[in-house]
């Protein structure tokens, strides 16, 4: 072979590799943006869903994982594509208001409120969520709060409200922390906490804390999935997004979540 003509062979492969790979390119689908709940990180449920989203799909997920409060101003400033919260009137808000578009269930758990295997304040004797926080007021007993806006944090302030109890005292700790974190301070401390099932089946082997109080209706805790409205933020992936709560609603996804242990615990349920 002349000179030339290795040239011209080597330009050739140069030009159809380029090509080749501009062509690979195209063909994958940008990343979906998703902000979510530390509870759904926590338990591990990510780590176990969004690889098999991948493989499914071919879509890879970038998640942040913080408080629902948090989660929906990503959301509102057009930082993701989707979120995956637990807090149904903010979340309405949030479709209400026009950021967001095609709230779907995907599933839910429970809180319960963890404290000393004592039960120093008898939590266990109350008959409501609201009659247990308060106890937990009337002995003064050492309380974790998210006090980061997260669901569980706004839902705890319900149940404060319901109680008809403002908390506010040495007795009352505004970590401003995930529930991981959360969990850890309230165990060191010895004290009671309001934290999802999910989070504390994930971690109970770490943990010296009981289960003070369940079972009230009111500690129900449901998840949803919504896009992020394109209408709002234009460079939204709301193709990747759509994928994704296709994907997580379906009998593929469901199963998934449904089928997720933990220590031989079941961490979340299907609606219905």
């Amino acid at each position: 072979m002349t000179r030339g003509a290795i040239n011209k062979f080597v330009w050739l492969t140069l030009i159809a590799g380029l090509a080749l790979g501009l062509a690979c390119n195209e063909s994958v689908s940008p990343a979906v943006k998703l902000a979510t709940t530390t509870s759904a990180a926590n338990t591990g449920l990510l780590d176990h869903l969004l690889p098999e989203f991948e493989k499914d799909t071919g879509i890879h997920v970038d998640f942040i994982a913080t408080g629902t409060g948090k989660a929906l101003m990503h959301g509102r400033n057009g930082d993701v594509d989707v979120v995956l919260v637990h807090a149904p009137m903010a979340e309405q808000a949030f479709v209400r208001e026009g950021y967001g578009v095609k709230r779907v269930p995907v599933m839910w758990n429970d809180f319960v409120i963890l404290g000393p295997r004592d039960d120093p304040a008898m939590l266990s004797q109350s008959e409501t969520a609201a009659d247990a926080l308060v106890k937990v007021s009337q002995a003064a007993a050492p309380f974790v709060s998210r006090g980061d806006d997260s669901g569980t944090h706004k839902k705890e302030l319900g149940l404060w409200e319901q109680a008809a109890v403002e908390p506010a005292g040495d007795w009352y700790i505004e970590a401003g922390q995930g529930m991981g974190a959360c969990l850890t301070i309230a165990n060191n401390m010895q004290a009671y906490i309001l934290t999802d099932r999910g989070t504390y089946l994930a971690r109970v082997d770490q943990l010296e804390l009981a289960v003070a109080f369940e079972g009230d209706p009111l500690l129900v805790n449901p998840y949803a999935i919504v896009m992020v409205n394109p209408e709002k933020h234009p460079h939204v992936n709301q193709t990747g997004a759509e994928h994704l709560v296709e994907w997580i609603t379906s009998h593929r996804g469901q199963a998934l979540i449904e089928h997720y242990h933990v220590s031989g615990h079941v961490l979340f349920h299907l609606f219905e």
